[in-house]
């Protein structure tokens, strides 16, 4: 067992994540060509507009349940609406946060791009680390549309008319993930404007133009589009309940600021932050690229229920900057 211990807490994290990452692409994309279908609960973006995916985003359905009138909430309606997120919990409870850093098909375009950029040589745009904070916190101003907009068609909010039916997955419309990643079942069809009414054929443009951002949002900072993703935003609401955990003993930290520059998300927080042992915060993907590059004896932990899975180790981190293996720390 120790034996297992230490070469795990020895792996090379970033080679085993993108494995899995590709792995899940594939799996995700194409695992209806098996007949596989993991509901309509995934904690991810498995999008409905894949023919051949193997599930459906959490949030497609969610939309359409929204689309109640007050007065059914506690009735059976409302009672499925309930349901559905404990199913969503079911799912999400397990990875925790991982689903973003490690089975998300947005998520893993985002890092192919990424090694895109890398290859080609293009830097990265200098940019306000605070500026992008605040800007972070759209995808919360996202993630209430999402529940707001479709009771706007059942219901007149604050005096307002109800909205059309073709808002009933607006979301959908505008997300990236139905333009993108249907190209990858050979289906190109969403990559067009839908000009049968005005509503849709905004939402449409519009999910051009985030489709846009996205992709050159990914030259400009290293997962642009998380930092925006309502899924993410929904997944932080619950991360504590999560079984998996990053932890962090700040009394080992010598503020080295590693995990810091590893960071692809750019959180200055798991480096500064010495007091809090629960480092998963709102925008945290848990690839556990800073645990990797932490040169100190288990001052980062990555835990499943209670029990540490993977952890920073001195000979870790020296065998791994032996092989050059840096994660990012001393890229531009």
């Amino acid at each position: 067992m120790k034996r297992l211990k230490r070469k795990v807490n020895n792996l090379d994290i970033r080679r085993f994540r993108t494995a899995v990452q590709i792995m899940m692409f594939v799996f995700i994309a194409y695992g209806g060509y098996l007949a596989v279908d993991l509901g309509n609960h995934l904690p991810t973006f498995a999008c409905a507009f894949i023919e051949k995916g193997v599930g459906t985003c959490f949030l497609f359905g969610l939309q359409h349940r929204m689309t109640i009138p007050f007065d059914q909430l506690g009735s059976f309606r409302g009672l499925g609406i309930l349901i559905s997120v404990f199913w969503f919990l079911a799912w999400f409870i397990v990875l925790n946060k991982a689903w973003c850093g490690y089975i998300c098909p947005l998520g893993t375009l985002q890092d192919w791009i990424t090694a895109l950029r890398t290859r080609l040589k293009i830097r990265y745009s200098q940019y306000s680390g605070p500026g992008f904070k605040k800007l972070g916190k759209i995808k919360y101003i996202l993630l209430a549309l999402i529940v707001l907009i479709p009771l706007g068609i059942s219901n007149a909010i604050l005096g307002l008319p109800k909205l059309s039916h073709d808002f009933s997955t607006f979301f959908c419309m505008i997300c990236p993930a139905r333009t993108i990643l249907p190209l990858f079942s050979g289906d190109p069809s969403q990559l067009a404007v839908d000009f049968s009414s005005v509503t849709r054929m905004v939402l449409t443009a519009l999910g051009m133009v985030v489709t846009g951002l996205f992709v050159a949002g990914a030259f400009v900072k290293k997962r642009f589009f998380c930092l925006f993703c309502p899924m993410s935003a929904f997944h932080y609401l619950f991360s504590k309940m999560g079984l998996l955990k990053l932890k962090k003993n700040g009394s080992s930290c010598t503020a080295c600021g590693n995990c810091y520059r590893a960071c692809d998300m750019g959180i200055r927080e798991i480096a500064d932050d010495v007091t809090h042992f629960n480092m998963v915060n709102e925008d945290c993907m848990m690839c556990f690229k800073c645990v990797a590059v932490c040169p100190e004896e288990n001052c980062l932990q990555v835990t499943l229920l209670g029990k540490p899975i993977y952890t920073a180790t001195e000979e870790g981190f020296h065998l791994r900057s032996q092989k050059r293996i840096m994660y990012g720390i001393n890229a531009d």
